[in-house]
């Protein structure tokens, strides 16, 4: 029609033989439909996220699939995995030569790479584009092109450009250790939990909760119990919104709960009947319990002062600290340690190179797509210097007379420990007075002891600590900021042993030396 041509009437294609109008994975029965043999195989499969297979697809569905492809898919897997594997095993048995697919970028993580992981040992990725912005009913979303094939292709393709080898991560490179696809979990670095998951309405404005906190309740006790200040991603990459939630941990009763009587009212009236529509058994049971109310979080920031947080979706991966008191949101990771050196490890370039190389996408309309912080491929697995690792850090701290906090590490690592706590104290110091500046605002005590000073800005102020944002500052990225960031690289890549290490050393290169130190240690 560009070129002044009329549309064709005719059908370009004769009636097709080996397409067929049927379920492609799994049978009425509960059997495995059978593919017909063809030379290649072309598609585009359903995208559906692992969390929601169930909920969309319905119980009996989901538990035949997990039956009929145990130990092929892994049961969190995207839908999109299962015809991965389909074709995998046509071309494995003959009955196909090469197949290509379209996927959600986040095939090149977690459940979903396993799935590549298995294709690659019988059949090789020959071309590849990681991550391409897709329009899916007017929403943009980021997905991978994979095509692969039983022989081996001399001229891999990745991203339309030659590589020797496409990796399951749609990463390529050399055949040798810079397949970050071969990186492991640590066991030391179990420390990293998502916030909780409410599944309802309970947040409220921070006014209404300083409203409940003085307020007394039949069996005596204080409301601060179970309204606590709250945080999400936009209150770490934005403003805090004062937003404050209700909390009754992760077992208490509803009798129990009942006693709380205003906050208790609140979710009686705006959750409970939200939750009684839902299909989880548990989560229309414990209606006022949080859906996702992480037992492992909890007991890993018991006793600690504060712990480091870090939003999942971000344009500037960018670590803070947040006070015990607060509860962390699902859209935050919580990294369970009070000390400045763990702080300054994090937000040193050894660790954001490795995070941004193992992050998948989330696509949002923003070119590329904001990089997403998982803490089992971005976190578990990266190496901490030796004697500095999670496992070194664990205990109490010590808290200097400048406010610096160290963890408990040998003698001989105290001098690069302190180095490194350090440069991050001063990082995190200037940054607070750069968001906060004593001139604007005024810090005020909260209502009831035990929680963190309000930051209220000063008459005429309110313009001006609007703009002062994390993300900003990072779009900024003053010569201040460089500076500091740039001696605590130095010092982190000290503790390494990276004697050689310059602000001009190639990201490759640095993640050439985390993949050989996680492979030690993940062997060891």
């Amino acid at each position: 029609l560009n070129h002044g041509f009329a549309l064709a009437k005719n059908p370009i294609l004769r009636n097709l033989d080996n397409i067929h109008l049927r379920d492609a994975i799994l049978n009425p029965d509960g059997s495995e439909p059978e593919w017909p043999e063809a030379d290649v195989i072309v598609g585009n499969p359903p995208f559906l996220g692992g969390s929601k297979k169930r909920s969309v697809l319905g119980d009996e569905y989901f538990d035949r699939l997990g039956r009929l492809y145990k130990g092929r898919v892994p049961a969190g897997a995207d839908l999109v995995t299962y015809w991965f594997e389909k074709a995998r095993a046509q071309i494995e048995t003959g009955e196909a030569k090469r197949a290509g697919l379209v996927a959600t970028q986040s095939i090149r993580r977690g459940a979903n790479r396993q799935v590549l992981d298995r294709l690659l040992q019988t059949a090789n990725i020959f071309c590849a584009w990681s991550d391409e912005p897709w329009i899916n009913e007017g929403a943009a979303v980021r997905v991978s092109l994979v095509a692969f094939g039983g022989e081996v292709c001399a001229a891999p393709k990745l991203n339309g450009v030659a590589v020797e080898i496409i990796y399951a991560d749609l990463t390529g490179g050399t055949k040798d250790v810079s397949d970050l696809g071969q990186a492991r979990p640590l066991v030391e670095n179990s420390i990293a939990f998502e916030g909780t998951k409410k599944y309802g309405d309970f947040d409220i404005p921070g006014q209404v909760a300083r409203e409940w906190l003085i307020l007394p309740n039949p069996h005596g006790k204080p409301n601060s119990d179970v309204v606590k200040p709250w945080r999400n991603g936009l209150d770490i990459t934005r403003r805090p919104s004062d937003t404050w939630i209700i909390d009754f941990g992760t077992d208490m009763a509803e009798a129990d709960a009942a006693l709380y009587e205003l906050p208790f009212q609140h979710l009686l009236k705006r959750v409970k009947p939200y939750r009684e529509s839902v299909r989880r058994e548990r989560t229309r049971r414990r209606w006022w319990i949080h859906e996702e109310a992480r037992v492992g979080l909890r007991m890993a920031l018991n006793g600690l002062s504060r712990y480091i947080a870090t939003p999942r979706v971000a344009k500037h991966r960018f670590f803070v600290w947040l006070d015990q008191a607060i509860l962390p949101d699902t859209r935050l990771y919580a990294i369970c340690r009070q000390d400045d050196v763990t702080y300054g490890i994090l937000a040193s370039r050894p660790h954001l190179v490795w995070a941004l190389a193992n992050a998948s996408r989330h696509g949002d309309g923003i070119e590329g797509g904001r990089p997403t912080y998982n803490a089992g491929t971005c976190f578990e697995t990266f190496p901490f210097p030796e004697g500095l690792t999670p496992a070194d850090t664990a205990g109490p701290v010590e808290t200097l007379a400048n406010g610096i906090v160290l963890p408990p590490v040998a003698p001989e690592r105290r001098p690069v420990a302190l180095a490194i706590a350090k440069a991050a104290h001063r990082l995190n110091a200037l940054r607070e007075d750069w968001l906060n500046p004593a001139e604007w605002v005024e810090r005020v005590s909260e209502v009831v002891p035990g929680y963190p000073d309000r930051i209220i800005p000063k008459p005429g102020h309110e313009k001006d600590l609007k703009a002062r944002t994390l993300t900003n500052l990072y779009n900024q990225r003053p010569h201040w900021l460089d500076m500091v960031h740039q001696a605590l690289n130095a010092a982190v890549a000290a503790a390494y042993g990276w004697d050689d290490y310059t602000p001009e050393m190639p990201d490759e290169e640095i993640l050439g030396r985390l993949l050989a130190l996680n492979l030690e240690r993940s062997q060891a």
